[in-house]
């Protein structure tokens, strides 16, 4: 397969999975398994298209939420002041960097084997289904709560450092429902909140990645046609993929995406050679 095509699929690749619940590192990580490793560099760029999409979705949003932490602007956030809503969302951001740093000086490394993804997919679909059962009934006993309380905030902060260690998990899947089970019980509000404090997270995660390629020199041998090509392939399939999931939600649950965890884990686990 020529190598434009290869980075072609892996951009289109992390644009389709990077915010739906189904885990982007994880497809990743199968992927390169058959289209050849790429370099930092490369996933850097293609995660960086994905989080701009994301941007440009919610630049609106974005917007009101800078006005607001300015003391500036009187607007609200489903049921919310602005401005406690981007504190909220500061503070889930601040777990998340505070917690990440940590578990990087721990020496953290991704696997670099199929076998644990595929195991994550397994066990993180039945997870979803629990939890989705579980945030029914909650919603059904307290009504639909659009409110972001500061216990969902720091618990979705939380909730993204753990899916940032265990690949497979999705850091999407695990802030949307960690925010529906605390109480926002609204699936549009917690997903818009999971995404939201993605923004800063991914950008943080992106730079520091970033700064430590640009300091090995691992940017000398880099292939930029191909490193482009991904790169506008998984801004575009995000910005898709991202506004079909918030027209998704508003009438269907989250159950076809565990269906679809649980089918991919099963095979990988059938189908790979035990600890491929």
């Amino acid at each position: 397969m020529p190598d434009f095509l290869q980075a072609l699929l892996l951009g289109v690749i992390e644009g389709i999975t990077e915010f739906l619940p189904i885990s982007s590192t994880g497809h990743l990580l199968i992927a390169e398994r058959w289209l050849g490793h790429r370099s930092d560099l490369f996933n850097i760029a293609i995660q960086a298209g994905a989080i701009l999409a994301v941007v440009a979705i919610y630049r609106q949003r974005i917007g009101e939420l800078a006005f607001a932490f300015l003391g500036r602007g009187d607007a609200r956030v489903h049921g919310q002041p602005a401005r406690d809503y981007a504190y909220k969302l500061a503070a889930a951001f601040g777990v998340t960097a505070v917690l990440g740093l940590v578990v990087k000086k721990l020496g953290f490394e991704l696997p670099e084997t199929v076998t644990p993804v595929a195991w994550a997919l397994v066990v993180g679909a039945v997870w979803m289904v629990l939890a989705e059962l579980l945030a029914a009934r909650r919603a059904q006993a307290i009504g639909e709560r659009t409110t972001v309380t500061w216990t969902v905030a720091l618990l979705v902060g939380l909730a993204q450092v753990v899916a940032g260690v265990f690949p497979g998990t999705s850091r999407s899947a695990a802030t949307i429902f960690v925010a529906l089970l605390a109480g926002t019980t609204s699936r549009a509000a917690a997903t818009e909140f999971a995404f939201l404090v993605g923004i800063p997270t991914m950008f943080a995660a992106t730079a520091y990645e970033l700064l430590h390629v640009l300091n090995d020199g691992g940017a000398g041998n880099e292939d930029w046609s191909a490193l482009a090509i991904a790169f506008v392939a998984s801004a575009i399939t995000a910005f898709v993929a991202v506004k079909w999931l918030l027209h998704f939600i508003r009438t269907h649950r989250f159950t076809a995406f565990a269906v679809y965890r649980l089918v991919l884990g099963v095979a990988l686990l059938a189908l790979l050679p035990q600890g491929g």
